[in-house]
């Protein structure tokens, strides 16, 4: 296997950035041989544009797709995408060389209501990014099935009997979801009235789905579980120094997997022996920091994270670019712990259950508890009453036995 890499010579209109451009892969940790893939693909594409006579500020969307489609062409098996090309394109777009990447416009009547109503819900009600895509992706399905064969997009007939049978059929095909969906659904009719576009208030005529709080029970591992997925974590490298981290702020404290992600180094506060979390509904709460959680945090800090990480969020990639996880690729963290720990599919929620359980059999109240998870009703966390046998024994009257 080569280890030596071999660096091509770039001619053409982006020979006067492929030093500086390798300087900047540098600084962001690619390692030697990768940085020599990324400017042999420079070589590649600058060659590509001298043939066609482009400047590096025609490389937009539709001269890259074009330059990857002849690559493809050529039969070409690696770099045959976009995504290659990326932190050249970033680099080029931060010197102001290459344009900057067009905004999606929407072309069918169903998509540029979706764009009105995604402004409506971030801009005027103010909600977060993440809530506002969740509502467009729920409401689509049922703005695409009122389209024409035309495509055309006629809301004025609108009535609560076409809203009433979409909800009954998605209750059918999704019925674990359908209860969010309909939430969305009440948004959308609501904003559609609000705009004029329908004349009758129909998310008031829409059917509630039946729900019953505190049913279930919490699905919280035992602590012969929550062991075996921490020691399932190679403290000895720099990603298992960091998944044992992520799995501690976990079990500990309880965290949400977007807090994990969330967390910035400014957000320790090491003197006080505390950090900010940053949950939902852009609250910021402070939390008391356990040795055992500050001694896993600091282990990665100083042996696992990478010196050239550029943003200020505690845990990153375990490869270049070192950008900041992803609330996805924290739960990625524990569903491959929970793989690798032999225990099958382990959700990261479930970890926030097992934290809250683990409190309630050391002696937590509930009180506690919910100020630690950071519950707004106390309502939210009577559910773990269920789970604190010691207590419920004490509410259940003795079996009257023979003497019945």
């Amino acid at each position: 296997m080569t280890t030596v890499p071999c660096w091509a010579r770039v001619r053409g209109p982006l020979a006067p950035y492929a030093v500086t451009f390798r300087d900047e892969l540098e600084r962001l940790g690619y390692t030697p041989l990768t940085a020599a893939g990324h400017l042999r693909l420079v070589a590649h594409l600058s060659c590509w544009m001298l043939e066609r006579h482009l400047e590096p500020s025609a490389l937009t969307q539709t001269a890259v797709d074009a330059y990857f489609a002849e690559r493809r062409a050529l039969g070409y098996v690696n770099s045959v995408t976009g995504r290659s090309l990326r932190p050249l394109l970033d680099y080029l777009r931060c010197l102001g060389v290459a344009p900057p990447v067009a905004p999606a416009v929407p072309t069918t009547p169903v998509e540029v209501l979706l764009a009105r109503y995604r402004d409506y819900l971030g801009v005027e009600r103010g909600l977060a990014t993440t809530t506002v895509e969740l509502n467009v992706r729920l409401v689509r399905p049922f703005l695409l099935g009122l389209t024409g064969t035309g495509g055309g997009l006629d809301l004025g007939g609108l009535d609560a009997g076409e809203v009433t049978a979409f909800v009954l059929e998605q209750s059918r095909r999704r019925p674990g979801s359908v209860g969010r969906m309909v939430t969305a659904l009440r948004s959308l009719l609501g904003f559609l009235h609000i705009g004029g576009v329908i004349d009758k208030p129909l998310s008031t005529a829409m059917l509630a789905v039946p729900g019953w709080t505190q049913t279930g029970l919490p699905k919280g591992l035992p602590d012969e579980q929550v062991t075996a997925l921490l020691a399932s974590c190679d403290r000895g490298s720099a990603t298992g120094c960091r998944d044992f981290a992520i799995l501690t702020l976990f079990v500990r404290l309880g965290l949400r997997a977007g807090e994990v992600a969330a967390l910035a180094l400014s957000d320790i506060h090491w003197r006080q022996g505390e950090i900010t979390v940053r949950g939902k509904g852009n609250r910021c709460d402070r939390l008391p920091l356990p040795a055992d959680v500050g001694e896993a945090v600091v282990d990665y800090l100083r042996d696992g994270r990478p010196e050239r990480a550029q943003e200020g969020t505690a845990f990153v990639r375990a490869q270049a670019p070192y950008r900041g996880l992803t609330s996805n690729a924290v739960t990625t963290v524990v569903v491959v712990a929970g793989r690798r720990a032999g225990r099958g599919l382990i959700g990261a929620h479930r970890l926030r259950h097992s934290a809250a359980t683990s409190m309630l059999s050391a002696g937590g109240s509930l009180t506690e508890i919910g100020q630690v998870l950071r519950h707004q009703r106390l309502l939210t966390t009577a559910i773990y009453a269920k789970v604190d046998q010691p207590a419920l024994r004490q509410l259940v009257r003795p079996w009257p036995g023979d003497a019945a």
